[in-house]
């Protein structure tokens, strides 16, 4: 007697053995049947399990592992096309034979309709026929499968956005994706079954022509010895000859059984990054400017350099190169221009060089130049004055005429130093040498360079912390009225107390300063304690004592410059009228625009404003008309051209006059001489400053000087 339903074996069994047919029929003797048929010794012998019910066997197929359904349309309900779409709902995978009687065909053909595989009539069905039947709808179902999941597969890696290339176990090309494709100029039928070092031609790089067998022999490796995944770095050839970096990833393909299959080679395109590598690489060592080499690249050369000097008995040398006032270049005519220059300067200096040599822009202004292999020092003196030639001549820029000088500092390997570090800390000092002694000029390194070059150093140590330490105070010195011989103001001038030095002049340090950074922060002190001095005096019981104060082109700039000055007048109290910020020609000329808005905003403040050492820039009378400004500064180098016997102080003149036209207050600066003083007031200006009236004095002082008055009686003398 055959139960209703045979116990259901472990999942885990049933699914290592592939999976049973399952037959549901109520009636047993034509389940014993089927059971009989497709469980009998022959080569289609088939697991079967059977259940009574439809309900039944959609809990058996829950348990999966199910590979086929055999369904007795002799169910009790089985005419109802809802039984049947249940069982198909929950076996949507898995293959369906009907079982029928001849009067029930047409519901079996309706079943075929909604899903079900085919039907047999029972009379008509023998072993063999119900045998092949399912093995048949088994083998569909399989192929059916497959066949998803290779379109599954292939649409997986087409869309990966790498390309991929299978072979088989002898090295033969399988399949390739559509990226596989477009990399090798190969279609995936023409590659199939050829060898894949026809299809992936890998070469070692563009300059050989030779083809690299790294792929076959990677393909043959991981065929005999299933190694770990290996990676091949090269140059694809594709099909017409185009030729990129490619970076390939093969691994080792087996089967179930563990049995090597093939190979997958994933292909990927590097020739982007190798550019970007090389372009960083060229960052890294190139100026952007000038694309000069840079201080890494020239430290390598020059390293390189000396040491086949060393072998060969030879020398070199190294010159440091700096633009004179270039700065002055870049404030009254912008960072445009300035780049411009630049760039026609780096032009010229290679242009008076070998092509063995090295011309390298450090930063800034500065350059700096490897002499390789030369016979004696005269050789670099030569290429010296060659570079002042070259450079000194005019350079069109914007379609305008440009000047500019440079002052060259050399050092010689081996006589001056044996390292490069050194070689070029002395081109440097034999360069400032040529600064201090005029510009425009070229010196060697002397020994006696060397004591001068520390000191710096040491003073640009020292004044990093000047103003924690309060080494710094303010000399005030008078601006006189030319008509009523009143003091009329206080020009607040910076000293700085060194501990060891002594008393050094802006002269010492304010260069210093403007070159590492910190002459903002000394602004912003100088104009809080001339502020705090001039209140200081009122609250004393003084008059008002407006108070001048200088301002630096990289304070004017600054972002908080406003922020800060607004912040000043608050803490001191001082009325705004009663400060006066100086500014040069250079600094009000470079960005006209901006520097008219941030004047405007001082002027808005009630801030009276000057223009410093008037005559030395490059503004012209149309900017002098749109800046706001309240006075004009002559520089003392007009001033001191006037001399008792001097016809020419036409540039005087002029200047008073022009201050004059705009409305503006007109201060001569560096009087001293009475002749000076008698010029200035016959020609009409209105203020001056001097040693004639009075050195900078510290505080104390000048209180002493509004008590008891100008010594000097004949001030407003008409």
């Amino acid at each position: 007697m055959i139960s209703q339903r045979r116990p259901l074996a472990d999942p885990t069994m049933m699914c290592m053995d592939e999976g049973s047919v399952l037959l549901i029929a109520a009636d047993e003797d034509e389940a014993a049947r089927v059971l009989g048929e497709l469980s009998s010794e022959t080569e289609e012998q088939f697991r079967v399990e059977w259940v009574t019910e439809v309900c039944h066997g959609i809990e058996r197929l829950r348990g999966g592992c199910v590979k086929a359904i055999v369904l007795d349309l002799n169910l009790p309900g089985s005419q109802v096309a809802e039984t049947f779409d249940e069982l198909f709902q929950a076996a949507s995978k898995v293959p369906i034979l009907i079982l029928t009687e001849a009067d029930t065909e047409t519901v079996a053909r309706h079943a075929i309709d909604r899903g079900a595989y085919d039907y047999l009539l029972r009379r008509q069905t023998d072993g063999y026929r119900l045998r092949r039947s399912v093995r048949s709808m088994i083998q569909f179902r399989m192929a059916e499968t497959l066949a998803v999941e290779n379109e599954v597969a292939i649409t997986t890696l087409n869309s990966i956005g790498e390309a991929v290339l299978c072979t088989d176990n002898l090295g033969k090309v399988s399949y390739l994706n559509q990226y596989a494709e477009m990399m090798t100029g190969w279609s995936n039928d023409e590659a199939r079954g050829s060898p894949v070092g026809d299809v992936l031609r890998i070469i070692d790089s563009p300059e050989n022509s030779g083809e690299d067998k790294g792929i076959a022999r990677a393909v043959q490796v991981a065929r005999t010895a299933k190694t770990m995944p290996c990676v091949i770095h090269g140059t694809l050839v594709r099909r017409d000859g185009i030729e990129f970096g490619v970076e390939n990833r093969i691994t080792s393909a087996v089967d179930r059984t563990g049995e090597f299959v093939g190979t997958v080679v994933a292909i990927r395109d590097v020739s982007t990054a190798r550019a970007a590598s090389l372009e960083i690489s060229r960052v890294a060592q190139y100026d952007a400017l000038t694309n000069l080499p840079n201080r890494t690249l020239f430290n390598d050369r020059l390293k390189q350099a000396m040491a086949l000097a060393e072998r060969q008995s030879k020398q070199l040398s190294v010159l440091f190169v700096d633009l004179d006032h270039f700065k002055q270049i870049n404030d009254s005519l912008g960072h445009a221009v300035g780049d411009k220059l630049l760039r026609s300067v780096a032009g010229r200096l290679v242009a008076c060089v070998r092509r063995t040599d090295t011309v390298c822009r450090l930063g800034g202004d500065e350059f700096i130049i490897l002499l390789s292999q030369i016979e004696q020092a005269e050789d670099a003196e030569m290429c010296a004055r060659k570079i002042l030639r070259a450079v000194t001549a005019p350079h069109i820029i914007d379609n305008k005429s440009l000047d500019v000088s440079v002052s060259i500092g050399a050092s010689i390997y081996p006589g001056d130093a044996s390292d490069a570090e050194t070689l070029t800390r002395y081109a440097d000092a034999a360069m400032y040498e040529s600064k201090a002694l005029g510009r425009n000029g070229y010196h060697f390194f002397r020994r006696d360079m060397q004591a001068r070059v520390a000191r710096r150093l040491l003073l640009e140590k020292d004044l990093r912390y000047a103003l924690g330490k309060e080494e710094f105070l303010l000399h005030y010195q008078p601006k006189v009225d030319l008509k009523t011989g009143k003091i009329t103001g206080m020009e607040a001038l910076i000293r700085w107390q060194h501990p060891e030095h002594g008393l050094l002049y802006p002269g010492a340090f304010i260069p210093i300063a403007e070159e590492c950074g910190l002459i903002v922060s000394i602004g912003q002190w100088v104009l809080l304690r001339g502020c705090r001095q001039s209140q200081e005096w009122r609250d004393s019981g003084m008059a008002n004592v407006p108070i001048a104060v200088n301002v630096s082109a990289a304070e004017f700039r600054a972002k908080d410059f406003l922020s800060g000055v607004r912040a000043v007048l608050i803490s001191t109290g001082v009325e705004p009228a009663n400060l006066e910020l100086e500014l040069t020609e250079s600094v009000l000329m470079h960005d006209t625009q901006s520097a008219l808005t941030t004047l405007h905003a001082l002027k808005d403040m009630g801030v009276r404003l000057a223009i410093d050492d008037f005559g030395t820039g490059f503004s012209s009378f149309t900017y002098l008309r749109r800046f706001p400004m309240d006075a004009l500064k002559v520089d003392k180098s007009f001033v001191h051209e006037i001399t008792p016997n001097s016809e020419d102080t036409t540039f005087v003149c002029a200047m008073i006059n022009i201050g004059r036209s705009l409305n503006q207050r007109v201060t001569a600066e560096g009087v001293e001489t009475y002749s000076q003083l008698e010029f200035l007031q016959r020609h009409g200006c209105n203020e001056g400053q001097g040693y004639y009236f009075s050195h900078p004095l510290v505080a104390e002082q000048a209180v002493k000087l509004f008590e008891t008055g100008l010594s000097c009686g004949s001030v407003g003398v008409s």
